[in-house]
């Protein structure tokens, strides 16, 4: 980062107006303001026509080198200037530029990385799952377990909406082509797995005959729904938000395979961080 912090430091002092103008003399670095230059100058410029312009030692002392000195043969005196492309074009064949180039492509990289292997964020955009979560949170899943343990039920999973809820949505959304909506990343609970009996009757869920206690739910179903069984490699997700979830009661089952990972906890807002009802 210092070469960055570097870099917008030179670019704004050579975009600003100069205010200051050093000499080089025996004793080292003096600066003075542009009015006292005009003074310097008028002053120099006095000597020379009292001298009758035999000037050339008092200007040489003073560490001021002007056209007519013999040292200074096609020499004009310049003020560095430049612009933010130049302080770019220095940082960038700098050492350190190179540094700071490596060390962001290694972590951007990095990154991608663990985004597509290992975790990732994501956000809810509608009320579905309510209460667990809220519109608006952004929460951190997991991709690695679903490779070395089995579903469990009432895991809350991101997953990739299978047909059947993409032929549902197109006929309501999708005109003559394909809705955006179809292919968004869904978020529900599992509440079956394979083998599963599942049957939900007066509110409530029953799995192989026995009913569920689910406070993470907001409110009791009001439908009915089976008895069905959870074929092999399938599981059935519902949302918490039940009567308000377009879920697995409605567009079936969900391939096990189309789930990309298990949400594991809320980071945003601060105020609800933390992974409670989600497992």
């Amino acid at each position: 980062m210092k070469g960055i912090t570097r870099f917008f430091i030179l670019t704004a002092y050579v975009n600003s107006p100069i205010g200051c103008l050093g000499f080089s003399n025996n004793n080292g670095y003096r600066g003075t303001s542009s009015s006292s230059l005009r003074r310097s100058l008028f002053r120099l410029n006095s000597s020379s026509n009292n001298n009758g312009g035999n000037n050339k030692s008092d200007i040489s002392g003073s560490g001021w080198q002007g056209e007519g000195d013999e040292n200074s043969k096609g020499k004009n005196l310049q003020v560095s200037g430049g612009g933010p492309f130049d302080a770019l074009s220095k940082w960038w064949n700098s050492d350190e530029g190179r540094e700071d180039v490596q060390t962001y492509a290694v972590s951007l990289t990095v990154a991608l990385l663990l985004r597509l292997v290992i975790i990732e964020p994501r956000y809810i955009p509608s009320l579905s799952m309510y209460p667990t979560f809220d519109v608006g949170d952004q929460l951190a899943v997991e991709k690695v377990t679903k490779w070395v343990r089995p579903y469990q039920r009432n895991q809350v999973v991101v997953f990739t909406p299978p047909q059947t809820f993409r032929e549902i949505v197109n006929s309501n959304y999708g005109g003559k082509g394909d809705s955006p909506k179809s292919k968004e990343a869904l978020i529900k609970r599992i509440v079956a797995v394979a083998g599963d009996t599942v049957e939900v009757k007066g509110g409530k869920l029953y799995i192989n005959g026995q009913k569920q206690e689910e406070s993470f739910t907001a409110e009791d179903a009001q439908y009915e729904f089976g008895p069905v069984t959870v074929p092999a490699g399938e599981l059935l997700v519902l949302g918490d938000n039940r009567n308000h979830s377009l879920d697995g009661h409605i567009w079936g089952f969900l391939p096990a395979q189309n789930v990309i990972g298990r949400a594991v906890f809320t980071y945003w807002p601060p105020w609800r961080v933390g992974n409670d009802g989600m497992y």
